[in-house]
């Protein structure tokens, strides 16, 4: 999981307070860490999700452009791209929850690389590297078959390791 700095602040903030002894002060410090509101993790990590459909490929959003779907923080290069992401995010947000489009067809939920990817009928589809990728390209049906196994696979995303 990537941490924006604006977690990071937070977590510490917490953490921080009046210096304390014993084993209590690493109790409090947990209990200040629970009672944090939660931060949702950033997706894509960090990369503007309109921009995969534009000429120039995907670029660094910027937290002055950032908001909150699906529970993720996304970030986007200029205003124009969070509010076309805002009126349809679908359109825009990556197919199969972000993960690796080759290993969902599988049956598989595997980490993929915001770089590595391709715009298939429309949609951004991720892939954990460029033999991956090539390997959907070259099999037209995989996002089909991923679009399918897809349903019963997304519940395990928010599920422990």
């Amino acid at each position: 999981m990537w941490l924006t700095r604006r977690q990071c602040l937070v977590i510490a903030a917490a953490l921080a307070g009046p210096a304390e002894a014993g084993p209590e002060a690493g109790e409090a410090a947990a209990e200040r860490l629970r009672r944090l509101p939660a931060v949702p993790p950033l997706a894509l990590r960090g990369f503007d999700p309109v921009s995969y459909f534009l000429p120039g490929g995907p670029a660094s959003g910027k937290p002055a452009y950032e908001m909150a779907w699906d529970g993720r923080t996304w970030r986007f290069a200029k205003a124009a791209n969070r509010d076309a992401f805002r009126r349809d995010p679908d359109s825009y947000g990556p197919r199969l929850g972000g993960f690796d489009a080759v290993g969902v067809a599988e049956g598989r939920l595997v980490d993929a690389d915001p770089l590595v990817f391709a715009i298939l009928d429309a949609r951004l589809y991720l892939f954990r590297n460029a033999a991956r990728r090539a390997e959907a390209l070259a099999e037209p049906d995989l996002a089909r078959r991923a679009e399918a196994r897809w349903p019963s696979l997304r519940p395990l995303m928010d599920a422990p390791r």
